[in-house]
């Protein structure tokens, strides 16, 4: 989550959403396996991509079934005491729970109000093994299996779910971008996928009069962010003229948005756009977010995209570092000391 700069108009009102601005694209035949489906999804997201950095997904093919049991074990591990989910807190590693007051973006005035379950993959592939104890990222969870098992249960299945769509829309972002669909095939061997369930309470007079968001303006670190929003709203996305729009909720869809990470590796060619949210709906907002990122020590470098040297605007970097650096400005453990899983 990159930074962004505070002013006093940062509560504007955000407009309504168009499809002008965030479009809808069907995955139905994409799902499907339709011939030329591909491409067809291809432009959508690039045309989508180079313009605002998001797009909504609808016929993803994930069962509302999974989504439902995903959802509501969300909602009741939040509602859970502070004290019970302070026995799984939050790492150096990004797994466990992370209290209010613990996020605090680059370029920010204050801290977040939300709170945040992190977890990521419960194997790792074998090759990794030796990057254990050194890389922090790569890492087991920390599941609240005593207190409440039906987390990780009802959780897994939309986690293994959302990253089979997350793995055809990159094959199609790869193909918009001029290579073949299998490209991120390799680098996502063993992905670092690192998802987040996200609570936020709603926004006082009191947090808009100091610009304390419920997640302040940001960019996303990794390569391609998959959001599963309840239906209270409160996201919104900066567009080309500068105004902000609502990304409301519309039933049956993921919010997809492109991450620092793939706007790096795509020499720019794909936005990584400001977004933030602020939860005025009268409700808890609930949301669970997948930050679909490749294997841990894949190296993301423009030029595998096409962009000769000496024309790249980034060198080579690993995906766990890019990350990790930008774990330490923005979250208050590291600050803290606070130990690796």
């Amino acid at each position: 989550m990159s930074p962004t700069t505070s002013s006093s108009t940062a509560y504007a009102d955000a407009k309504s959403v168009e499809l002008d601005d965030i479009p809808v694209i069907d995955l139905a035949d994409l799902v499907a396996g339709t011939p030329g489906a591909v491409q067809a999804v291809a432009s959508q997201i690039v045309e989508a991509s180079q313009r605002i950095g998001f797009f909504y997904v609808k016929n993803h093919g994930i069962a509302p079934a999974v989504i439902d049991g995903a959802s509501r074990a969300m909602r009741g591990y939040f509602a859970l005491p502070a004290e019970v989910k302070a026995r799984t807190p939050v790492n150096t590693s990004q797994r466990g729970w992370m209290a209010t007051g613990m996020a605090k973006l680059e370029g920010s005035k204050t801290h977040d109000l939300k709170e945040i379950f992190f977890w990521g993959p419960e194997q790792w592939h074998p090759r990794l093994d030796a990057r254990k104890g050194v890389d922090s990222l790569v890492a087991e969870n920390t599941w609240p299996d005593e207190s409440f098992p039906a987390l990780r249960r009802d959780l897994l299945p939309y986690y293994d779910e959302i990253q089979r769509v997350g793995g055809k829309l990159l094959s199609a972002i790869a193909v918009g971008l001029g290579r073949g669909a299998d490209f991120f095939e390799q680098r996502y061997t063993s992905p670092m996928a690192r998802g987040q369930l996200v609570y936020y309470p709603v926004s006082t007079a009191k947090d808009e009069s100091e610009e304390r968001f419920g997640s302040a303006p940001h960019t996303d670190f990794g390569v391609l962010t998959l959001l599963l929003q309840d239906m209270n709203g409160g996201l919104q996305v900066r567009n080309r003229t500068g105004e902000w729009v609502a990304a409301t909720p519309i039933p049956g869809t993921l919010v997809c948005n492109i991450g620092d990470l793939l706007n790096r590796w795509s020499n720019e060619t794909l936005s990584s756009n400001l977004h933030r949210v602020i939860n005025r709906s009268g409700n808890e907002r609930h949301s669970i977010a997948i930050f679909f990122d490749p294997d841990p020590d894949a190296v993301v470098s423009p030029e595998d995209l096409g962009f000769p040297e000496g024309m790249e605007k980034y060198p080579p970097i690993t995906v766990s570092d890019y990350i990790h650096g930008k774990n330490k400005k923005n979250f208050t453990q590291y600050q803290q000391g606070g130990k690796q899983a």
